[in-house]
């Protein structure tokens, strides 16, 4: 089992920053089978379908969605198994609770875990 710890989010006006964080623990292995591939974050509205905001794999290829290019970095530890999200510029459609996600490797394909959320909201 691998848990997946998030901090950061929190109330900011429209403009201001935050920066989050997810701490993966447990049976996770240092490569191979088992080790983590990937960790990313992912977003939900209220009555909307789960997004991806931002992913990392342990080589250090990054993709981000479209609307957070340029405002959001998404950086990794992977010493730590901790991955972050720097969020500038936010908006007030970036409100939503964000997800963190980690995908672990198996003999076939990734099997991947959440977070609890954290709520991130933008006051405009």
């Amino acid at each position: 089992q691998v848990q997946l710890v998030e901090s950061g989010g929190g109330l900011v006006q429209a403009g201001g920053s935050l920066r989050l964080s997810c701490a993966a623990s447990g049976s996770i292995a240092s490569g191979g089978i088992g080790s983590i591939s990937a960790m990313g974050w992912y977003l939900q509205g209220p009555g909307k379908q789960r997004e991806m905001v931002a992913l990392i794999t342990t080589t250090g290829d990054i993709r981000y969605a479209d609307s957070v290019k340029g405002r959001f970095t998404i950086s990794r530890d992977n010493a730590k198994n901790t991955v972050y999200l720097e969020m500038n510029s936010l908006k007030p459609e970036d409100t939503a609770v964000y997800y963190c996600n980690a995908e672990i490797r198996l003999v076939q394909g990734v099997y991947p875990y959440w977070g609890q959320g954290t709520q991130v909201t933008v006051s405009s």
